[in-house]
């Protein structure tokens, strides 16, 4: 990859234990795996899941073990390739690869607003949830001493961002365990206030497992993906891991039981201790779960859980915004100030512009409080799914490669080869045409055509100001197929 300019200091200090993009190779393996971890554990699950649960009621269970078979598919799908070429721009880079140019300018520019927009959600429900113990403070103050204090957090260093992320992870994992087990003791002891009408028999009793029709539960795909968004994050993170060839297929391989526990597990636990009709859009099951069960304390301390997993998503969004706009900078497709690395060899400039676009969501929640969260979500999800999509089109292009013998096997190869990626890839197909008939989600529609608008404008007048944009990718397209 087209190298930037890089402060030579923080060269010299890194040493061997600089990447090939001059990234501090901080993140070790326990870091890479609870980054992992986090990812699968965000403000979608603690928050999000209230609204789908009202509108698809127990079925809802189901769409989040459906989507996370998928989300499998898409990663297994991307481990293939990070291990075939471990780079930090790892996606846009892979469709710079196999799709050309264009498609790589696309993704990346695409990811990075997903973060964006991503940040805005985390920061309006870290703000929602401060409602909780501090009623009276505007959500826009909150929102906005969140996003000044993680900035800080990732100007200092890529090992106190993996530190900070490896703690909010723990906590979010520990939580999510015990709510398990206490769940699990309201069903079979029936202690607590829930305890009598607590049942296994509640995710079928109350009009069955699809109350409003299997075409409502499909409607909620959206929302369920949102949940998964940053599952990918361990690909950013492969320019910064210590060794990538170990820690990050032990990150993938672990995915399956991640949904399990997290999702599916906590899912049926909760609708089994609190029938769904009691659930709503801008409550977390969590919370009013340990609420029915008559534990105020246990629910103060969810609601800070669910308080971590927002600022650690909005932490891993301030995180990967800066690489990817590094990358594209690196690759002529941005300015080439958003591709500098401080001192410390992080991209502080990218990250500030991120942070300062980021600003917008404090705007939102000052504006709309009420609609801000549903805004960025359906955008998030539809930026997101553009990303795994070039995930899955880049891998089935790359095992065509390999199969005619025109580049190296991975060492970690997907099972079920290109099959399953095209599997996954008709399935956020058929995810983006439900969007069109969801009054929430087609704001996203409309923010989409608007961004694909400006991106071929910018591509366009790219093109004619920087001719040799498209000349480096060409070059490095057949630098790799000859490797």
């Amino acid at each position: 990859m087209t190298s930037v300019q890089v402060d030579n200091h923080a060269g010299d200090e890194a040493g061997g234990n600089t990447s090939q993009e001059g990234y501090e190779r901080g993140l070790g393996s326990r870091q890479v795996q609870m980054i992992a971890i986090g990812g699968a554990i965000g403000v979608g699950l603690f928050m999000g899941a209230g609204a789908n649960i009202a509108k698809a009621g127990p079925s809802i269970i189901l769409m989040y073990a459906l989507a996370g078979v998928v989300i499998f598919f898409i990663m297994r799908a991307l481990g293939e390739l990070l291990l075939y070429r471990p780079v930090s721009g790892s996606f846009a880079e892979y469709a710079r690869e196999f799709l050309g140019p264009f498609f790589g300018y696309v993704t990346g520019w695409t990811y990075w607003l997903m973060w964006i927009v991503t940040g805005m959600a985390e920061l309006t429900a870290a703000a929602i949830y401060m409602h909780f113990w501090f009623p009276e403070i505007p959500q826009w103050v909150s929102a906005l001493v969140f996003l000044v204090v993680l900035f800080g957090v990732n100007l200092i260093s890529v090992k106190i961002f993996g530190e900070v992320e490896f703690w909010f992870s723990m906590v979010k994992v520990t939580a999510i365990i015990g709510m398990i087990v206490i769940g699990l003791g309201v069903l079979t002891l029936g202690f607590s206030d829930a305890g009598d009408t607590a049942s296994v028999s509640n995710l079928w009793s109350y009009d069955g497992i699809f109350p409003n029709g299997i075409g409502s539960s499909l409607m909620t795909l959206q929302g369920v993906m949102f949940a998964y968004l940053a599952v990918e994050l361990v690909g950013v993170t492969a320019g910064e891991s210590e060794d990538p060839e170990k820690t990050l297929p032990k990150a993938i391989n672990t995915l399956p039981w991640r949904i399990i526990i997290f999702y599916v597990g906590a899912l049926v636990v909760i609708l089994s201790v609190v029938k769904w009709t009691e659930f709503s859009a801008g409550q977390s099951p969590f919370v009013h779960a340990f609420e029915k069960i008559g534990i105020p304390l246990a629910a103060g301390i969810v609601n800070f859980v669910v308080l971590t997993a927002a600022l650690s998503s909005c932490n891993s969004g301030m995180y990967s915004t800066g690489r990817m706009l590094r990358d594209l900078a690196s690759n002529g497709e941005a300015p080439q100030a958003l591709g500098k690395l401080n001192r410390r060899r992080t991209p502080a400039v990218g990250i500030a512009v991120s942070v300062t676009l980021m600003g917008i969501g404090v705007v939102l929640n000052y504006i709309v409080p009420e609609k801000a969260f549903g805004y960025v979500v359906s955008v998030a999800t539809a930026a997101g799914i553009w990303t795994w999509m070039m995930i899955l089109v880049s891998h089935i292009r790359y095992r065509s490669a390999v199969d005619a013998g025109r580049l190296r096997a991975s060492s970690f190869p997907a099972p079920g080869g290109a099959l399953f990626s095209w599997v996954a890839l008709l399935f956020l197909i058929g995810v983006t045409g439900m969007v069109a008939f969801d009054e929430a989600g087609r704001i996203s529609l409309y923010v989409a055509a608007v961004w694909a608008l400006g991106l071929a404008v910018g591509w366009q007048v790219l093109k004619r100001n920087n001719p040799r944009v498209v000349e480096r990718a060409a070059q490095r397209e057949y630098a790799a197929k000859s490797d």
